[in-house]
């Protein structure tokens, strides 16, 4: 039998600050789309955007004793029966501030990642911690899933696919067009050298440190890209795709660079 997994990536055009609005925006694409879809992918901090003030982000973070993102998305993944993947705001025990990548399955399991590549050139080194956990590995649904945030694609060493630990890696975004070059070519080789398919989730529309056209892509583990991007309705810009595991398993045995 086919072991197909459907995916699809949600570029919500993230509003700053909003979390209300933007869990509503996200629940309502999910729900238009409705059962049949395996794994949903968000954008990276998509309940806020980066927020730059700490009195600001305060109110927004979830932790471990208030965590209302984190109930809502469990709410959606058990609504739609998928697991649904994003990064948001986390405040630990310490009172730092981690951009905390979440993969959340229909009964509620939880796997987390914290990221570990911070942006120098933006306020987020200042802002959040690193996280220190290596690229995790979720069981489900008879593939190996991972997950990493935005600019951890560009350090290979991190998301390095031996000895074929993943099928399919998640990538949340806030990517804007101005390294969109870069953003593209690093998912490809990412999924190429790792014989592994590629989600990259980025948002759209636009904040204060630039403008977010269609650069959500999913790509297979030749560096192809075989995401269909919806063109309208509510659901304007998702991009879907069903994978195949089998097909993978044959591409890696044909030609086996996940070996020493």
């Amino acid at each position: 039998m086919e072991r197909a997994l459907k995916v699809i990536a949600l570029p919500l055009d993230v509003a700053w600050a909003d979390r209300d609005e933007n869990l509503i925006a996200a629940e309502t694409m999910m729900r238009h789309i409705g059962r049949g879809c395996d794994v949903f992918v968000l954008p990276e901090l998509f309940t806020t955007g980066f927020v730059s003030d700490v009195s600001v982000l305060t109110g927004m973070a979830d932790s471990d004793t208030c965590h209302p993102v984190l109930d809502a998305v469990r709410h959606m993944a058990a609504t739609v029966n998928a697991a649904v993947c994003g990064s948001w705001a986390w405040r630990g025990d310490d009172g730092a501030f981690y951009n905390r990548c979440f993969f959340v399955e229909p009964d509620g399991e939880t796997t987390s990642y914290d990221k570990q590549h911070l942006f120098a050139l933006s306020a987020e080194r200042r802002i959040y911690t690193p996280g220190t956990r290596p690229v995790p590995v979720v069981r489900f649904r008879g593939w190996n899933i991972a997950m990493a945030i935005c600019y951890d694609v560009r350090f290979p060493e991190c998301l390095r696919n031996f000895p074929a630990r993943y099928d399919l890696i998640l990538i949340p975004a806030n990517w804007p067009d101005a390294r969109r070059y870069a953003w593209e070519h690093l998912l490809i080789a990412r999924a190429i050298e790792n014989q592994a398919y590629v989600v990259g989730a980025n948002r759209s529309g636009h904040d204060d440190f630039g403008t977010y056209g269609e650069t959500t892509h999913i790509y297979d583990y030749l560096g192809m890209d075989v995401g269909v991007v919806c063109a309208e309705g509510p659901c304007a810009g998702a991009v879907e795709a069903v994978l195949s595991l089998d097909a993978l398993r044959d591409a890696r045995k044909g030609f086996p660079v996940l070996v020493p």
